[in-house]
């Protein structure tokens, strides 16, 4: 009998679940402060897109054109480069010369026998010139230097000194049969220009007194030994340019041989220009 009582209850306490049922609509969630609840989008439908913000403009505005009949605006230049500047643009001074330095080269240029004299300053405008120049005929004693050198008194120095230590007894070596240097050609001392004859550049320091251009060298007997692209000679006389080449840097300042460039292809260029810290450019 307890056992019927306890199945009723059970079937019973089955029967209120199954009739029991949820709530149509849950609990509505709470706002949370600062926010807003967007609206859902309507089923079926796909969202709509928001427009996207506005871009300022940063492309260069439109050229305005000039009226018809108006002259269009000059575009603004900027100074010429050093590099782009004609000679008369640069306006060079000549350099003054000190007179006791002056008076200490010729001195010595007259023990070492070379044959000179002093001329009348030079002033060819633009900064061509020489303060204090000086005619050369003889770079050493019994050696002529063809035409006449006209140049300051350090290339001079230079020049001889180079001969004497360097080319002179190179060439004895290299030519024996020869006999010994009687001439010096020389293609180039003082004119005025810009390096290598350009429109626009540096001045040249042919047109200060500083350098010369030695083409050949005379002897008593044979031929001249001309001043060559000889990189390649195995000879004595390829050897012989090429030592008072490099032997030419511990006189001049500036050594420019036919290996240097095209426009020394058949010469030496030989200068004193002063540079910071005593810098040599030899090649």
């Amino acid at each position: 009998m307890k056992k019927i009582i306890v199945i009723l209850a059970a079937l019973s306490c089955i029967g209120l679940l199954t009739n029991a049922g949820l709530p149509e609509k849950g609990p509505r969630p709470e706002i949370r402060p600062g926010k807003s609840i967007t609206a859902e989008p309507t089923p079926g439908l796909p969202p709509k897109p928001e427009p996207k913000p506005e871009r300022p403009d940063t492309e260069t505005p439109p050229v305005t054109q000039p009226p018809s009949g108006s002259s269009p605006p000059l575009e603004k230049q900027g100074p010429k480069l050093p590099s782009q500047q004609t000679l008369e643009e640069q306006h060079l001074t000549i350099a003054p010369e000190s007179d006791a330095e002056h008076s200490e080269c010729v001195k010595e240029l007259q023990a070492l026998g070379v044959v000179f004299k002093d001329i009348s300053r030079i002033d060819d405008g633009n900064g061509c010139g020489i303060d204090k120049p000086i005619k050369v005929t003889e770079v050493l004693p019994g050696i002529k230097i063809k035409p006449d050198a006209v140049f300051r008194c350090p290339v001079a120095l230079g020049l001889a000194r180079w001969m004497k230590e360097s080319v002179i007894p190179a060439a004895r070596v290299a030519a024996p049969d020869q006999g010994s240097i009687v001439g010096i050609n020389q293609a180039s001392t003082y004119i005025c220009r810009l390096r290598n004859g350009a429109e626009t550049g540096k001045v040249s320091e042919h047109a200060r007194g500083n350098a010369i251009d030695i083409a050949s060298f005379s002897f008593e007997k044979g031929k001249d030994i001309a001043v060559q692209p000889r990189r390649e000679d195995s000879t004595l006389i390829g050897a012989f340019q090429r030592t008072v080449s490099s032997a030419g840097c511990l006189f001049f300042t500036t050594v420019l041989d036919p290996e240097s460039d095209a426009a020394h292809e058949t010469h030496f260029h030989l200068d004193v220009l002063e540079r910071k810290g005593g810098y040599r450019y030899c090649h």
